[in-house]
């Protein structure tokens, strides 16, 4: 492997592995300072917003300029918006309001910079010597080591260091995945590419759009008129619907209501070890076969993973049953994410992974709202089963797609997005 796919690689780790630390940390060094739950709540609940926002606006941006530094410098935000805490803290005293005040700016960063870094992917494979199956599927497989390292190197710090040294460290991955990245050449990150939709309109003499909002318009347009991108985008949702329920509420429920509460925490683990083993076997074997019986592949075993969730007969099959989920939705997520390399137009790329990582974020409390609903008017295991089958609708959605039929590399030209562009015919 190329060192430039390993710098790539290495940034991408390191920066999930800071917010997977921060998203454990933070909420307990909070709730040391203010002594209030509520506080905690306060901080998640005002970072929500800006980040969607964020995500939806900052693609225009990210499609402007080049990737490299786009990704270098939402980095740079996230880890500055996290060592100011520490600052303030020995200058005057840490509250609930600069908590709330430096979490909006970091959120700023995190989802832009996730979608900066996704959009540098496509050249990445061209320049790094790398096949987007191989490179995708290592990318799931260092998401996945992130998830498993991160809770319990923060639970470690914590149990080592005070709330300021642990900041510290957090801002620290941040920052040295940003200095990681600008080992990237800033060529790689260059735009050079014109989209389809761009390409009609010049040929039809349309003024091309210079405003921010124009392009941020042309983004949504291309997006939902691609019944591609609808179908797979309305799949992701969905699965973030139901992950974020399960693990949000229902088996942390479920759980304390056995009196086995820790058993939650091998659940998570078992997700994740199930998502590095599926990204691994993408990563090796993901360019043989046909992608149709992977895509198939992935949405059977997922389909089997939630079914043995759904009834909570015992916290061992629930254990078993958060594997295979992990397992097929590393495989599944992993062919996704070369299709989207594929299939959505190189300079909209900003704009469009934008709207979708704005949408999958704005999706985990949406799933967690309606998990508390359901079982606060009936009961968990109903709620389990409810929320599994919120699944079957991205089966059907799956399977039933004509865009998702043909997904083999020879096609890309038949089944590439599918913008209208045919009304200016």
């Amino acid at each position: 492997m190329r060192p430039l796919s390993v710098a790539y690689l290495s940034s991408y780790l390191l920066s999930m592995l800071g917010n997977a630390i921060a998203a454990v940390a933070l909420p307990l060094i909070v709730l040391q300072v203010t002594g209030s739950v509520l506080g905690a709540g306060a901080v998640a609940a005002a970072t929500a917003i800006p980040a969607f926002l964020a995500g939806l606006l900052m693609g225009v941006v990210i499609d402007r300029i080049n990737r490299r530094t786009s990704s270098v410098v939402t980095d740079i935000v996230s880890g500055l918006a996290i060592a100011a805490l520490p600052v303030i803290d020995m200058i005057s005293g840490l509250s609930l309001g600069w908590f709330i005040l430096f979490g909006v700016i970091g959120s700023i960063g995190d989802v832009p910079g996730l979608t900066a870094r996704d959009a540098l992917v496509p050249a990445i494979v061209r320049h790094g010597g790398i096949t987007a199956e191989r490179l995708i599927g290592l990318k799931e497989s260092l998401g996945a080591v992130a998830m498993l390292l991160g809770p319990a190197a923060a639970g470690t710090l914590m149990v080592l260091f005070d709330g300021s040294t642990v900041l510290w460290i957090t801002a620290g991955t941040s920052l040295a995945a940003a200095l990681i990245t600008m080992f990237i050449p800033r060529r790689v990150g260059e735009i050079t590419t014109t989209s389809d939709l761009a390409a009609q309109d010049v040929a039809a003499g349309v003024p091309q759009a210079t405003s921010g909002w124009s392009q941020l318009r042309d983004g949504w347009r291309v997006l939902l008129r691609s019944r591609f991108l609808v179908a797979t985008t309305t799949i992701s949702v969905i699965v973030a619907i139901v992950l974020a329920a399960l693990q949000g509420l229902v088996l942390p429920v479920y759980f304390t209501m056995i009196d086995r509460p820790g058993m939650l925490g091998f659940v998570l683990t078992a997700l994740a070890a199930g998502m590095l083993l599926g990204g691994g076997v993408y990563a090796v074997a993901g360019s043989r076969g046909r992608r149709r019986a992977w895509y198939l592949t992935g949405l059977a075993g997922s389909t089997v993973g939630f079914a043995m969730i759904a009834p909570l007969s015992s916290m061992w099959v629930v254990l078993a049953g958060a594997f295979v989920v992990g397992l097929f939705g590393g495989l599944f997520s992993s062919l996704m994410g070369v299709l989207m390399i594929e299939r959505i137009p190189e300079d909209m790329r900003g704009r469009i992974m934008g709207t979708q990582n704005s949408i999958m974020t704005a999706a985990t409390p949406v799933g967690i709202i309606v998990a508390a609903v359901v079982i606060e008017s009936t009961s968990v295991q109903t709620a389990a089963i409810v929320i599994s089958a919120v699944w079957l609708v991205a089966l059907v959605v799956g399977l039933a797609a004509r865009s998702l039929r043909t997904l083999e590399r020879e096609s890309e030209q038949t089944a590439e997005v599918e913008t209208v562009g045919a009304s200016s015919a």
